[in-house]
């Protein structure tokens, strides 16, 4: 892979690294620069701008390509604004620069997870309006808050608005992972998390000493949850802070008419496909849990996986083919014929 010189850097690599240097980290992500950039991008590709705050303080913003044909549903691609804390003396380069360097590598928290994503949705979207292409089906884009602590403050709480169910989303990408090898990973569904918050109250004090009723000698393995805070007696108190039991899983054949209309371009692009379970856990889970398929993709392979890493970062020419690659998916979602699903 190479890299072009700074006074030819491609446009789109351009407005990823001004995206990256928004501080959206948590736990005090700045949600408002991240708005104000999606709203100027939305003004300068013509597109309609919505804003919804989900809860105080946390806005989805919502930018919309209406289709030819609204009574069909519409195409939702999703991506998330927040990402998660840098330890800085682990980075070569500062995690907020969005630092390249000379072989075309951009380190920058959020490089791969996940706004890169965000950025190749709107460039593709530039690209196909540009070229003069309308399509049958409305493609909105959501930026949405707070994913890498649940979601809860965000796509949870979108869900079950009547600003989300006015979208009629059909059909919904968000995140994927990054693939080392030469394949590209695709993911139908995801594990169900649960975070779990144990109390246990006792007399404090050293290790060194010898005390009866120390809140750490109640603690038990992972498996016996309940049972051990039975056993351990009075004090022990156990709450879910996240406790998913609704997982869906997206059919990965030729049944499903999203998934033939998205593994056709893959194909027809030379693309090796992976299917997955997700690993990890992603706003795909709300999105899935009110009926809307989705599909997790971060068209990113050879490349190595770093996200949530120390130097997290992405080569530009893998940047800059998955902008070719979401330019070469959108129409072919967009233009997918009348299903019963759409009344």
């Amino acid at each position: 892979m190479t890299s072009k010189g700074p006074e030819e850097e491609h446009p789109s690599v351009t407005l990823f690294r001004q995206y990256l240097r928004i501080r959206t980290v948590q736990p005090k992500p700045d949600y408002g620069a991240a708005v104000a950039f999606f709203e100027e991008t939305a003004r300068q590709l013509g597109l309609g701008c919505q804003k919804v705050e989900v809860a105080p303080g946390y806005v989805v913003t919502v930018l919309t390509w209406p289709g030819t044909n609204p009574t069909l549903s519409s195409i939702l691609l999703n991506s998330h604004t927040d990402v998660v804390p840098v330890f800085k003396e682990h980075w070569s380069h500062d995690p907020f620069e969005a630092f390249k360097d000379s072989e075309g590598y951009i380190y920058a928290r959020g490089a791969q997870d996940m706004k890169c994503v965000s950025i190749q949705y709107l460039e593709a979207v530039r690209r196909l309006k540009v070229e003069g292409h309308r399509f049958p089906r409305t493609i909105h884009m959501t930026f949405v808050p707070d994913e890498e602590v649940g979601g809860h403050q965000g796509m949870e709480l979108f869900v079950q608005r009547p600003e989300f169910h006015a979208l009629r989303a059909g059909f919904a990408l968000d995140e994927g992972i990054a693939n080392p090898t030469d394949a590209f990973t695709v993911f139908y569904s995801e594990r169900s998390p649960w975070w779990v918050r144990v109390t246990s109250t006792g007399r404090p004090g050293h290790a060194s000493r010898f005390m009866e009723d120390t809140a750490a000698e109640k603690l038990a393995f992972e498996e016996q949850l309940q049972s051990w805070c039975q056993a351990a007696g009075e004090g022990v108190t156990l709450e879910f802070a996240q406790k998913w039991m609704h997982p869906q899983v997206t059919p990965t054949d030729d049944s499903n008419p999203w998934w033939a209309a998205f593994s056709r371009v893959c194909k027809d692009m030379n693309l090796t496909l992976e299917p997955e379970i997700m690993p990890a856990a992603t706003d795909n889970r709300y999105i899935r849990a009110v009926g809307v398929p989705a599909l997790g993709f971060s068209p990113m392979n050879r490349t190595p996986v770093l996200l949530h890493d120390h130097d997290e970062r992405l080569h530009e020419a893998v940047f800059l083919r998955g902008v070719d690659i979401y330019t070469r998916l959108l129409p072919a979602l967009a233009s997918v014929p009348a299903l019963p699903s759409d009344s």
